[in-house]
Formats: structure tokens, C-alpha cells, sequence
């Protein structure tokens, strides 16, 4: 396998997209590590850091891009959302890319139905500069050829990773999270009013009428960015709105940034989980991929990424904002075991395709690819686009 760098968010920072780097970079090995450090980022980075790229400081975008030529790498794998890069609207990842001699890959985290000016010369910028892009739907495949104009050869579908989880019955595992006896839905992920949690903490009164052992579970810390700026008003918001209803013995928060093996309890102990998320835009979703990796029955709104990887059985479709709607489809969840378990399996099969291992090995395929055909082009052979 050629020499990769991945230039991304990384742990120790507490954000979806570092730990998917993460994972991605441990499954393919033989890897250089550029770390994106925010200002306000915290924590010593691992040894296996050799580049930080402070994202305040618009020159060291171009300054790691130059220090990577000359590092052996045969390529760069980019990992884009807007709000990880330096600059007004994440603009240092272009500085990144122009300055960059190697072939690059970029993993797209974000592509926007509606973006502004400035997002859409980012993202023009990023699919003209790189070798390849990644995404993880057929949707965001065809957002990017049909409204960026991209060209569909250099469009690589890949899933986003999950861990290798083994299928087991929920209520084997709840004695692991205090929570035997109940019957649990579970919400996880950086807290922020993107996600919609309140419209289940609005239906758990109906839902606890139907179903007294319910306990409604949301795992995770609030969203970094949102901290420093609003603090925990959205927490609040969700925490004031389980008293108001009464619902304090059936509304659980986990207010912290579990790791992988607590995470897996959390999925493996889950009857139902639960992505209420508004943004009907959103081209992926770490945690429904997670959800699926533990064969996991799930109700999610028909955002576009759970449209699509929750067809054929493998869950339940919701009007957004509609808290009967979510209501009916957990309580018919609750109810059914045999519908949970018919929708588990075909989730936990679906979820197969999706475990590191054959994720990583697609994304080496790739890489091992355009590395050679930068190889081979450099010296002097011509090859097809």
C-alpha cells in the first residue's frame, strides 16, 4: 500500500469526523497524519501526528501541503466539511489544495443542495483540484453531478465505516447500562438543535402510556462549536421540556462523549434508535451507520441519507416535525417485537457491507490506483482518465 496522508480533524478533538479518520487511517495503516486544530482545541495529539495545521493561521494550510511533498506521500485523502478548515467558510482547505503537488482524494462530509456563493466556490474548487471525491450515498453522488457539475467518472460512492459489532438481543446487554427491565430508545451524537430531540421528548407521554417501561435515552456531549457560543441552551431547552412534561423517570441524558466500546453497549441495549434530525438535506449520518452496524431498529425523519440507507424494511420513515407521526412509529416498534426483530435483521445485514474492514479496503483500492496512475503518468506513459 503507497504512503498516505490523512488530512482531517483527529482525536483528541471530540467530533464525528475525527473519529472516522481515526478509524479510517488505523484500518489502512502505512498512513502520515495532518491534524486541523481549531484555536480553542484542547489535548496532546498521538505520536502517529506528524503535521498540525492551525486553522486560525491562514499560511499553514500551504506551509503542510509543502512539508507533505516532501514527506514520500503518494497521496492525500482530504476530509471536507466546511466548518473544520481555517477561513470564511472552511476557504484554507483551497489554500491546502493549491499548494499541494501530490494527487489528492476528498471525502465529502457536506455537500449542500443550496449553498451560497461562497460554499459553492469552496466545493467547485475541491472537485477541480482532487484526483477523486468520496461520498457516502447515491444522493450526494447525484447532488454533486447534477448541481456542481461533476464529472460522475471521478464520483466514488463509498459507505461510511462502522465497527464490527456482534448481533445481540437488547435486553442482554441493558444490565451494562443500568437499564434492565426498560424498553430503551436511544439518540447519540454532539447535542445541538440540529438534531431535532425534542420532537421524542414530545411524544414520550403518549409512548409511556402505551409502553410504561420506555426510557428515552440521549448520549453525548454538546457540540464544541455550539459551547463556546450559546453554552448549553439547548440542553436546557430539552432538559426544561422533560420536567414540563413529567417525564423525568423516562427521559435519560448522557452528557458526555462515550467511547467506542460504551457506544456499542449503548447500540447493542437499544430496542429503537432515533434520528429526528430536521435538516432533510443531510447526505450522511455517522450515527444511523452506527445504528445499522448493530442491527438496531430505527425511526428516523426522511432526511436524504436515512431515505435511502433505510429502504427495503431496514426502518421507519417519519414526517419531519410531526410528533404524532414519530409517536405512532414508536409505539408500533415497542409493541411488535417480531417487527423489531424481522427490521433488526435485515439492518444488520445491510450493516455488513458498511464494517471498517471492507470499507478501508475500497478506500486502499482507490488510493492504490490514482497513486499509481500519478506514477505512471510521471513517468512519461500515457494512461486513461
Amino acid at each position: 500500500m503507497s504512503r498516505i496522508a490523512f488530512v482531517s480533524t483527529y482525536p483528541p478533538k471530540q467530533c464525528g469526523i475525527a473519529t472516522f479518520t481515526a478509524d479510517l487511517a488505523n484500518a489502512i495503516g502505512a498512513c502520515e497524519i495532518v491534524a486541523l486544530r481549531g484555536a480553542a482545541d484542547q489535548g496532546r495529539f498521538d505520536a502517529e501526528v506528524h503535521h498540525v495545521i492551525h486553522t486560525d493561521v491562514r499560511a499553514d494550510h500551504a506551509r503542510a501541503a509543502r512539508a507533505l511533498d516532501e514527506c514520500g506521500v503518494r497521496l492525500v485523502s482530504v476530509q471536507h466539511e466546511y466548518g473544520i478548515w481555517g477561513g470564511e467558510d472552511g476557504e484554507g482547505v483551497r489554500d491546502f489544495l493549491d499548494a499541494l503537488l501530490v494527487p489528492a482524494v476528498a471525502t465529502l462530509h457536506t455537500v449542500l443542495a443550496d449553498p451560497t456563493p461562497s460554499q459553492r466556490t469552496i466545493m467547485e474548487g475541491i472537485l477541480d483540484s482532487t484526483s477523486a471525491v468520496v461520498v457516502m450515498s447515491q444522493a450526494a453522488a447525484t447532488m454533486l453531478t447534477d448541481r456542481y457539475r461533476a464529472d460522475a467518472r471521478r464520483v466514488e460512492i463509498i459507505p461510511h465505516g462502522v465497527p464490527d459489532l456482534p448481533h445481540v438481543a437488547p435486553d442482554l446487554v441493558k444490565h451494562a447500562v443500568g437499564l434492565q427491565g426498560r424498553q430503551v430508545l436511544l439518540s447519540f451524537g454532539l447535542l445541538g438543535s440540529s438534531k431535532g430531540y425534542e420532537r421524542v421528548i414530545e411524544a414520550m407521554p403518549a409512548i409511556v402510556r402505551a409502553a410504561p417501561t420506555a426510557c428515552y435515552v440521549i448520549v453525548g456531549a454538546t457540540h464544541p462549536e455550539l459551547l463556546r457560543t450559546e453554552g448549553e441552551r439547548y440542553r436546557r431547552r430539552l432538559e426544561g421540556l422533560t420536567t414540563d412534561l413529567d417525564m423525568g423517570d423516562h427521559v435519560l441524558f448522557v452528557d458526555r462523549f462515550v467511547g467506542r466500546a460504551e457506544l456499542g453497549c449503548w447500540l447493542q441495549a437499544a430496542d429503537v434508535f432515533v434520528t429526528p434530525y430536521p435538516n432533510l438535506g443531510q447526505i450522511v449520518s455517522g450515527t444511523l451507520s452506527y445504528a445499522m452496524a448493530a442491527g438496531t431498529p430505527t425511526v428516523s425523519t426522511p432526511y436524504l441519507y436515512a431515505a435511502e440507507i433505510l429502504a427495503g424494511g431496514r426502518g421507519t420513515l417519519v414526517e419531519s416535525g410531526s410528533t404524532p407521526a414519530m409517536t405512532d412509529a414508536l409505539v408500533e416498534l415497542l409493541l411488535q417485537p417480531e417487527l423489531r426483530q424481522a427490521m433488526a435483521q435485515r439492518a444488520y445485514d445491510y450493516g455488513r457491507g458498511m464494517v471498517w474492514s471492507r470499507v478501508a479496503a475500497r478506500y486502499a483500492t482507490l488510493f492504490e490506483r490514482l497513486a499509481r496512475r500519478r506514477a505512471t503518468a510521471l513517468a512519461g506513459v500515457p494512461v486513461s482518465a
